[in-house]
């Protein structure tokens, strides 16, 4: 499967409108800590920008509302997947992404036989606090080797400088977030990703 090789996630649906135009080609909107009425409200206008920009929307965590909206992807963390029926998602035509850290949350991952997995975080992130520490290029390599197939995604602490080294090391996509939305030129970021992914 040819996913893009630049992922980029965003909180809130104004970063969507904002860069998705520049030629973003896959995108996650992961919204925290706001009413259904909002988040429904942010997926639609998702929805609207992405297909009017030939971008694939996938939707963090809200897996019922993906279903209902007719979303094309899904995201689950490994919490999410606690309480995710996977067997609905699918049966709806949902594609999905799971995050992944060690060992066994790979081998549940893959069980569900999902359309990428997840690795991180690959480097430090001031995103959110994890138990995990840095996996490395090095777990990148072992777990491609792992997954085969199934299209590999490294996160956590990438920059558009780390990139080439992920995709070395095996990642088929790349995910960013604050090295895109803590940056003081987003757009000249963007631009900058996108001319260093394969």
């Amino acid at each position: 499967m040819g996913l893009p090789a630049f992922y980029p996630i965003f909180d809130d649906v104004a970063w969507i409108k904002r860069l998705v135009p520049l030629g973003i080609e896959l995108v996650q909107l992961r919204i925290k800590d706001q009413s259904e009425g909002v988040i429904r409200a942010q997926i639609l206008e998702a929805q609207e920008i992405c297909r009017e920009h030939n971008c694939a929307l996938v939707i963090n965590d809200y897996w019922q509302l993906a279903i209902e909206l007719e979303c094309d992807w899904v995201h689950l963390g490994q919490e999410d997947l606690d309480d995710a029926d996977v067997g609905a998602i699918k049966a709806a035509g949902l594609k999905l992404g799971l995050s992944t850290h060690d060992g066994p949350e790979l081998a549940r991952a893959l069980e569900q036989e999902p359309d990428y997995v997840a690795l991180g975080p690959v480097y430090p992130t001031i995103l959110k606090k994890m138990k995990w520490h840095q996996q490395g290029l090095g777990k990148v390599s072992e777990w491609k080797e792992l997954v085969g197939e199934v299209p590999l995604v490294a996160i956590g602490g990438m920059s558009v400088e780390r990139a080439t080294g992920a995709f070395e090391a095996g990642a088929d996509i790349v995910s960013a977030v604050t090295d895109i939305t803590l940056n003081e030129d987003p757009e000249a970021r963007i631009k900058a990703w996108l001319e260093v992914c394969p």
